[in-house]
């Protein structure tokens, strides 16, 4: 009986009960699969009453490019890799720092009530409108000018959302420089001083001289006069100006090595970029373009084949990135924050323009396959590992906002979490690219609410593998190094109100040694500190998990967790990566759909001179938005603005419903339309008259500096809290409009039928 109750709990030394994953795993899984039996079945019955007679438009459109009739796990595989972009990832290790409760349950109750509803109605409404898009359905159903509005509204959406994705991949791959406060002082402890290494050379663009400073791990950090002292655990490289303020002093006397550094302004930490991790994700495009001239031209239709080949080839990507640094092409894939937005765009631009067939396609199945391979990986291995939770159940000390999300737990956890439990976004790819590919109507229900569900457990997945973290290694790695001063009181109360008790912490080798430090050097050097957006936190979590799982097996040792890091960094870049692609491809047949008022050859998909300027349009627009944004502004505004396109998505399903005779079934889906509503419009409500008037205010402080990169950070901080309340209240405006428009065609049709 007691060893049945560790495996469910344990107390730690402060008296405070810590739940295991397991339970909490095998229990989730129970709820998704009572859902799928007979919740969906009701749906597909009742609610879209989906018939197997029925031609689909991928048959009777077919035109071997954009409609293309297609394996039922194809089809779900590309359904899934579309939907499953960044938000089931890094939502839930954002909403960490509220406690995993709340959003453990909204990722639950979510999925089940009101994401998977809405993918497979939206999937279903589209089958029966020739596979056009959300703005069809809604001149379909409400009129032709709700179809403009919603246009021009959902077109506004997919670049915030597409932002919001790639904003991530960025954060976990590019590198960057982060500002230093003027007058840090660093201190060097006397045993570890041999490693210490201050060089000065030229450089273009820099004048006369810069300083490139190893600071060596275990060194203390005091970010200003006053401030306690902090353990950096990690060797960091600092990188300042030639300056007579930069002070380097001995212990006693010149002989001796430096004890004590003081920065002058203007020092920045270098922080390098991954080229292990971008090599690996560089690999997975010709893998893919090779699986689709397999499965179509090469070996066509031998669908296991291509898969088996695809997995082997960008599993051994993953090996092969470990020979990536210190090698002669490391700077090729090291690439730098603006280095990695450029890449992205261009692939986003190739991606949207080529036919599915030759990469969307076969990349988005191969990426479903690693995905799906992997989510069961994890799933069985958090059920082997049994690590604890480690963050509260709820955060007392960051209820009201903290250093992942400005905001207090009312709405922003709802916001936060999004995607793993209701998206938007999802209505997109299911008005999108997925109606085009649907062989039978019954493999809506597999495809739309299956999906969805797979979704919902990859959002449970990644919350267990960041609550199992110790809090002071999830603040370590998710808190931004400028930050980090603001902060450090609040992550200490953190420490003594919630204990911290390593012994039970999951972990590698001595589990009392988990600290930033050593874990870097375990992860095959990468630097972590700092690494905002959720996907390193994720990644470390994830890589964690897998290794003491692994060690059931015989399988661990100081060179493996390495490979599991990024394994979990390509399973994640995989995820938002397809997304972008596809949701590229969405917002191209959307915009073309537009000018295809004005230009009737635009409406055309196989149009080539329309694809590439649409494509051109949107990739640039959502490129443009990372480069100038941050992730805690494009985050907040991704959530709110792809919540508000779910309830744009819910309110045209109510209105199928309701205009096809099924009206009595509404209620499914207006009562998730009235929640989402009410959590999402709160939060609009304070970032509009709160969170971005504080940006604003901050930014115009930063312009009355005399430093001429505060000017400028000021100036783009300004510029982008102005844009950002421009697009929000745009969203916020036209999605009010349509369910208000909405609701009028309901009361016409309840009066119709009452007068009849």
């Amino acid at each position: 009986m007691l060893l049945f109750a560790l495996t469910l709990y344990h107390t730690d030394p402060a008296g405070r009960t810590v739940l295991h994953a397991m339970p909490v795993m095998i229990g989730v899984l129970l709820v998704l699969a009572l859902a799928y039996r007979y919740y969906s079945a009701f749906l597909a019955a009742k609610v879209a009453a989906l018939d197997d007679s029925r031609v689909t438009p991928a048959h009777r459109l077919n035109d071997g490019q954009n409609y293309h009739p297609t394996n039922k796990w194809v089809a779900f595989g590309h359904h899934f890799a579309a939907i499953s972009g960044a938000g089931p990832l890094i939502g839930p290790v954002l909403a960490i720092q509220y406690g995993y409760m709340p959003g453990l349950l909204w990722l639950v109750i979510g999925v089940c009530l009101a994401g998977a509803v809405q993918d497979m109605l939206v999937l279903a409404a589209s089958v029966r409108r020739d596979g056009k898009s959300l703005a069809e359905i809604a001149r379909h159903e409400l009129g032709r000018p709700a179809a403009v509005i919603a246009s021009v509204a959902i077109l506004f959406i997919v670049v915030i959302a597409l932002a919001g994705l790639g904003f991530v991949v960025v954060k976990a791959l590019g590198g960057e420089e982060v500002k230093l406060p003027a007058g840090m002082q660093i201190f060097v402890p006397v045993d570890k001083a041999a490693e210490f290494r201050a060089e000065s050379s030229i450089t273009i663009g820099k004048s006369p001289a810069d300083w490139t400073i190893t600071i060596p791990g275990g060194s203390q950090v005091r970010y200003s006069p006053g401030d306690s002292e902090t353990l950096r655990s990690e060797p960091f490289v600092v990188r300042a100006p030639h300056s007579d303020q930069l002070e380097i002093k001995h212990l006693t006397g010149d002989a001796l090595p430096p004890r004590r550094i003081t920065l002058p302004a203007g020092c920045t930490q270098v922080v390098p970029g991954s080229s292990w991790g971008t090599f690996t994700i560089a690999c997975t495009i010709p893998i893919a373009l090779f699986t689709g001239l397999w499965m179509y031209r090469i070996r066509k239709g031998r669908v296991i084949e291509a898969s088996l080949i695809g997995g082997s080839l960008t599993l051994f990507a993953v090996v092969a990135g470990g020979w990536i640094p210190g090698s002669a092409i490391e700077h090729v894939f090291s690439l730098t924050k603006d280095q990695t937005i450029l890449s992205l765009v261009i692939y986003g631009f190739i991606a949207a323009v080529l036919p599915v067939w030759l990469l969307l396609g076969p990349r988005d199945y191969l990426s479903s396959f690693l995905k799906i391979g992997t989510v069961i990986l994890l799933v069985g291995s958090v059920i082997v590992a049994n690590p604890p939770l480690r963050a509260p159940m709820l955060n007392e000390v960051f209820v009201d906002g903290g250093p992942t999300f400005r905001g207090s737990i009312f709405p922003f956890v709802f916001i936060c979490v999004m995607c793993g439990a209701i998206s938007g976004f999802h209505a997109l790819v299911a008005s999108g690219t997925t109606p085009k590919m649907v062989e039978k109507e019954s493999h809506v229900r597999t495809i739309g609410y299956g999906a969805m569900l797979i979704e919902g457990l990859v959002g449970v997945v990644a919350l267990i593998a960041a609550a199992s973290l110790p809090n002071d290694l999830y603040y370590d790695i998710n808190i931004a190094i400028d930050r980090a001063p603001g902060f450090s009181k609040q992550v200490a109360e953190i420490q003594e109100k919630y204990g911290q008790d390593r012994m039970n912490a999951v972990g590698v080798d001595n589990l009392s040694h988990l600290n930033l430090g050593s874990v870097e050097q375990k992860v095959g050097g990468e630097s972590l500190r700092g690494r905002t957006g959720g996907a390193v936190t994720l990644a470390v979590g994830m890589s964690v998990i897998f290794e003491d799982a692994f060690r059931w097996l015989g399988i661990a040792g100081e060179s493996v967790l390495k490979y599991w890091y990024h394994f979990a960094i390509m399973f994640e870049a995989l995820f938002i990566l397809t997304t972008i692609d596809a949701g590229t491809r969405i917002g191209r047949f959307l915009l073309q759909e537009t000018l295809g008022r004005i230009e009737p050859r635009f409406a055309r998909p196989d149009w080539l001179p329309g694809s590439i300027l649409a494509s051109a349009v949107i990739t640039g627009s959502w490129g443009w938005l990372i480069w100038f944004g941050s992730i805690e502004t494009i985050w907040p505004m991704f959530g709110i603005a792809n919540q508000l396109l779910a309830a744009l998505a819910l309110a045209l399903v109510t209105t199928w419903i309701i205009n096809s005779g099924r009206g009595r079934y509404a209620p499914l889906t207006i009562i998730p339309l009235l929640w989402v509503c009410t959590t999402t419009l709160t939060a609009a409500k304070i970032m509009l008259l709160v969170n971005f008037p504080a940006d604003i205010d901050r930014g115009r402080a930063m312009l009355q500096a005399s430093d001429v990169e505060a000017n400028a950070a000021g100036s783009r901080i300004v510029f982008a809290s102005y844009l950002n309340i421009s697009l929000t209240l745009f969203v916020v405006c036209s999605v009010g409009v349509l369910l208000l428009w909405s609701w009028a065609k309901w009361m016409s049709v309840a009066l119709r039928g009452r007068r009849g």
